[in-house]
């Protein structure tokens, strides 16, 4: 029996649940002890109906642990690794794979199932099937996780830290350094100033920005963004922040900006803020009825401005896991920082309401075993 915050249907709270069967890891899968996982703005996505997802499920899918026990035709892991996952499996062989996005892995479409890759669960409660998020389910003790998306990491690396690597820091200091094309002196706008939009600023900081513009509501974020390397503040409900933007550079706009909520005018604002011939990279993630309303001939093709889309920070993770805890070790990417809170399974509710409130960079779930 396992222990996990279950949601039951969109927009409930979430249930912890103490009696929930775990099945031995299948062909290609590997148990593991989930012994940190942070609570992401994704999870409460799936809560509220942004990302549709079916239910009952467990939410998480930035987390870290410790390998349990393997499955047939596991290679790469054996029980002990410490590892990291990845809520985007990364395959290496199909043709996104084999192009060097592995982001966009193919496998990556069974996450809809909300089961395995061979579509089908590994949990279940009270006899019926139970879903887990992204084929990881960290808000869970133990889980059923594929081979391809665990990646292992020395075992020195504190698994507390090394949890949030999966998710919010490999977004937002990926979408700074593998989506957008920041240069040394660039000046950069981070719309939305969470945990994905810190590591955005501290991503655009490691790039070499020299004017790094954090945008947010709440003035504790922006309290957060200057800790992370913003060099300016705009409190977003006190005035326009493409005016303030445009006053900020000489009237050109941002270099590079950033939307890392996933609101339509806070996505238009953002590219609004670009220079003529800069980018501007969405991070954050709209619920599927978002449209925008932008002139084509004055936003793409007159002003030759960028918009890209960034997918978990466009990382390679066999790559990129291992290159940011070089950055962390060399003390230059901040991890500690970005906890706020360390909590239990069931304070896990109260962490998505202080997420809504703007008091948190990131809550950490340390699981009990």
């Amino acid at each position: 029996m396992i222990t996990a915050a279950v949601l039951k249907a969109v927009d409930d709270d979430l249930v912890v649940h103490h009696d929930i069967e775990i099945a031995a890891p299948g062909p290609g899968e590997a148990k593991v002890k989930i012994v940190a996982s942070g609570v992401c703005h994704s999870d409460m996505s799936v809560q509220n109906g942004t990302m549709p997802l079916p239910t009952p499920i467990v939410l998480g899918h930035e987390g870290a642990g410790i390998i349990e026990e393997v499955g047939e035709g596991v290679t790469t892991l054996k029980p002990g690794d410490h590892v990291v996952l990845s809520f985007i499996p990364s395959c290496g062989a199909c043709y996104c794979c084999e192009r060097g996005q592995s982001y966009l892995c193919e496998k990556s479409a069974m996450i809809a199932a909300g089961g395995m890759l061979d579509g089908t669960t590994r949990l279940s409660l009270a006899g019926e099937p139970l879903r887990q998020m992204t084929m990881c389910g960290t808000f869970g003790n133990y889980a059923i996780v594929p081979e391809i998306s665990l990646v292992k990491i020395d075992d020195d690396i504190d698994l507390r830290l090394a949890a949030l690597i999966g998710c919010g820091v490999l977004t937002g200091v990926g979408a700074a350094l593998n989506t957008a094309s920041i240069r040394p002196g660039d000046s950069v706008a981070v719309v939305g100033c969470g945990g994905v939009g810190l590591n955005v600023i501290q991503g655009a900081k490691i790039a070499g920005a020299t004017r790094i513009i954090a945008i947010d509501m709440f003035e504790s974020k922006l309290k957060m963004a200057e800790q992370f390397g913003a060099t300016d503040l705009i409190q977003a409900g006190e005035g326009d922040p493409v005016g303030a933007v445009m006053a900020l550079t000489e009237g050109r706009g941002a270099d590079v900006s950033f939307e890392v909520i996933g609101l339509g005018p806070t996505i238009e604002q953002a590219i609004n803020m670009t220079r003529t011939g800069g980018e501007a990279i969405l991070v954050g993630v709209p619920r599927m009825d978002v449209m925008l309303n932008l002139n084509a001939a004055f936003t793409f093709l007159y002003l030759s401005k960028t918009v890209k889309g960034c997918w978990y920070g466009s990382s390679n993770v066999r790559e990129d896991v291992p290159k940011l805890i070089g950055l962390y070790r060399e003390g230059k990417l901040m991890l500690e920082e970005l906890i706020s809170k360390e909590i239990g399974v069931d304070g896990v509710n109260q962490a998505f309401l202080d997420m809504q409130g703007g008091e948190v960079a990131r809550s950490l779930i340390t699981h009990t075993h």
